[in-house]
């Protein structure tokens, strides 16, 4: 059986009757006049670009660490006066 895509209470195709299968999801669409439609096509690219900014997002707050003072840390449990690296105020020691 063919699924429509339905937007704004209308298929997209433009097809009418009772006894059809629509839904919002897009990827249980089947009705290739649907897919071949604006309004698929942007809701797909909508969709596809949510996704994208969403895994982004994920993965600039997973390394979003301070990793300046975990560095500086680290040199401060070493035994010693360790010199820090460029880019750290000047290159002070720990």
């Amino acid at each position: 059986m063919v699924t429509h895509y339905k937007t704004a209470g209308h298929l997209a195709c433009g097809h009418h009757g009772k006894n059809l299968v629509t839904t919002t999801e897009l990827n249980r669409v089947k009705c290739r006049s649907c897919r071949n439609t604006e309004a698929f096509k942007t809701a797909r690219k909508d969709q596809r670009n949510a996704a994208r900014r969403s895994a982004r997002k994920a993965r600039t707050q997973h390394t979003g660490t301070d990793w300046r003072s975990a560095w500086v840390e680290r040199l401060s449990a070493l035994p010693g006066r360790q010199r820090l690296p460029r880019g750290f105020a000047g290159q002070g020691f720990v």
